[in-house]
């Protein structure tokens, strides 16, 4: 029997399809994010199928079990406390599992907050990149805040509430006049959605304390970014004078380019200061 990724609600029950209430009526077993969040929509809808917990504490240790149980002939159904599970969420692993096992896998579409939010955005998301939560540890949050300002694309980010200000500061000091929307409480009674700079943002919601769970649509640096980033790679492969001269003729002081430069060569800015002693320039 095959494993059912099912998309739940993200806030508006009425929104759960008729396709997803008659595959949890008719699985065998619901495996979920947190069964006490899914008993609430199960009591809803009348649905009486059993659960099973599976979350990223556990799903490598119950996912073996999980797939013995459907190569018996099980059909189990997976969810998410709320979305279509794996986008930032468990199962990844036990699909993966599924799939190597010759277990059918079949998708149920539902609600999913990223998607919505790129609706709700007004920017031009023709193109665009699911980050997702950027972390909580300094420096995958410094990466990811790298990734977003070099992006020619626009960005989707997931946020808490709590970690909302502390985020849009981290922005704001790098790409202070980026455009953003921000959407929070998507399907439920207080949504919400505002378009403006970063800057614009984080004064905002510094005047009005962030609640709900919230979506960031950070627009794209423009084509302009890859052809910097195309630029800096050729550059970072040729004599250091050519690249000081780069960005010294934009205007950029000597520090600053060496700064730049070490960047780009993934040195330090020391290294940069010695190879443009060794090949005659004067650093300040």
């Amino acid at each position: 029997m095959p494993l059912s990724i099912v998309g739940t609600p993200i806030g508006n029950l009425e929104d759960f399809s008729v396709r997803g209430v008659r595959t949890l009526e008719e699985a065998d077993l619901i495996a979920a994010e947190d069964t006490r969040n899914t008993i609430k929509l199960l009591n809803h809808f009348d649905i009486h199928t059993p659960m099973t917990a599976y979350h990223k504490f556990n799903e490598k240790a119950v996912t073996g079990e999980l797939v013995e149980k459907m190569q018996a002939g099980a059909h189990i159904a997976l969810v998410s406390d709320a979305g279509m599970p794996v986008l930032s969420d468990p199962g990844r692993i036990l699909i993966r599992a599924c799939q190597d096992a010759g277990i059918p896998v079949t998708a149920v579409p539902g609600p999913t907050a990223s998607v919505t939010a790129v609706a709700l955005s007004g920017i031009n998301c023709q193109h665009f990149v699911f980050y997702g939560f950027l972390g909580k540890s300094n420096q995958s949050i410094q990466e990811g805040l790298t990734a977003i300002e070099k992006s020619p694309w626009p960005v989707v980010v997931y946020e808490t509430p709590h970690r909302l200000l502390k985020t849009l500061s981290k922005m704001a000091a790098q790409f202070p006049d980026r455009e953003m929307s921000i959407s929070r409480e998507i399907t439920k009674r207080y949504e919400q959605t505002r378009r403006d700079t970063v800057t614009g943002q984080l004064d905002y919601f510094t005047e009005h304390p962030p609640k709900g769970e919230f979506v960031l649509v950070i627009d794209g640096a423009g084509e302009s970014a890859m052809v910097a980033d195309d630029t800096a790679a050729r550059l970072s492969e040729g004599p250091i004078a050519e690249h000081m001269a780069y960005y010294l003729n934009q205007g950029m002081r000597e520090k600053d380019a060496m700064k730049a430069v070490a960047k780009d060569r993934g040195i330090s800015k020391r290294e940069v200061y010695k190879m443009v002693k060794i090949d005659g320039g004067s650093p300040s």
